[in-house]
């Protein structure tokens, strides 16, 4: 058992927050084991032939063959939706005793270190630079086009849904809801052990006015804390609805509301069961941005959907009359 100690006022700097470098760096995962991840398979078939030209053997070895990674690959975000760009700057900046401290607690022995992490640790700053370069390429090639769009449509709804369950159900329940191994009891936040393949190496960690940050991922079978209690608290949790990254655009079967709506709002009206931006709608639709907007300001007029903003994105989500449409 790991238990988590909240002072007054620790509960009220809990925050939630999604980190594309982090998902960036766990997907990774993917290529030493595809059966873990059964939901990525689509889009490591669409990549596999793009890794050739990647530094294939240093984005192999950032992750061990039990799937740790260095914690200082994975940092805190600073913010609740950070870009890539700005946490690979931050990551650019990890001192190199850092460097050095995370890959050898990651694969635990000298001689389990990969040649690729042996040579680079003996300059841990020009291997920083290595990676730096090569997380760069790696987003760039595999990535941002139609991986990261879908993933954070997944991860936006995944924080609607925990901002709800907070704000109408309370502490217990949202704790209670991101892994049926957390509890939450007098200021106490107990995350269960008795699965864990590796013995925590710590059992308490005192919050101590720092805040803890939630982390949605699609990485994740359950909730796993930072390794390093000394570090600022971070809790990951496997993302809601991450399933639904493998589907493909639902097919409109029923003719009534093909008739009613056309095609192309009755697709959106059934895709919006979660919410999303008209950005994200194109990608999964494969069209423009302005067809989609078009048909979103149609479909809202109507009642069938609402909006909310965040800073400069907007998301969509069907009304009680939109569920209707769609049963």
């Amino acid at each position: 058992m790991i238990e988590f100690r909240f002072a007054i006022g620790d509960l009220a700097t809990t925050s939630f927050a999604y980190s594309p470098l982090q998902e960036a760096v766990f997907s990774l995962r993917c290529l030493h084991d595809p059966a873990r991840y059964p939901h990525h398979r689509p889009w490591l078939r669409r990549i596999r032939p793009r890794l050739d030209g990647l530094d294939h053997e240093l984005l192999t070895a950032l992750v061990a063959p039990w799937l740790w990674v260095p914690d200082f690959l994975t940092p805190r975000p600073e913010r609740a939706r950070p870009g890539f760009a700005e946490e690979l700057d931050r990551l650019a900046a990890t001192p190199p005793d850092v460097v050095d401290a995370d890959f050898r607690a990651t694969y635990r022995t000298p001689q389990s270190l990969p040649p690729v992490v042996a040579r680079g640790l003996a300059d841990p700053a020009a291997f920083l630079d290595r990676i730096v370069r090569a997380l760069d390429a790696y987003w760039h090639t595999c990535l941002a086009a139609d991986w990261w769009p879908r993933v954070r449509t997944i991860l936006e709804a995944d924080l609607a849904h925990r901002g709800r369950t907070l704000a109408e159900q309370g502490a217990v329940a949202l704790f209670a809801g991101l892994d049926h191994r957390l509890s939450w009891t007098d200021g106490r936040l107990r995350l269960s052990t008795r699965d864990f393949n590796v013995p925590a190496p710590w059992t308490g960690v005192s919050i101590e006015g720092r805040g803890m940050v939630l982390l949605p991922t699609l990485f994740a079978r359950g909730a796993q804390p930072l390794i390093d209690p000394s570090r600022p608290p971070v809790m990951m949790y496997p993302a809601r609805g991450r399933a639904t990254l493998s589907e493909e655009p639902p097919p409109v079967t029923g003719e009534a509301l093909v008739r009613l709506l056309g095609r192309p709002r009755a697709r959106l009206l059934l895709l919006l069961a979660e919410p999303a931006s008209t950005t994200e709608l194109a990608h999964r639709l494969d069209v423009t941005p302005g067809a989609v907007s078009q048909h979103l300001a149609v479909l809202y007029d109507a009642g069938l959907l609402t909006r909310t903003r965040s800073g400069r994105i907007v998301r969509y989500a069907r009304t009680a009359l939109g569920d209707g449409l769609c049963r």
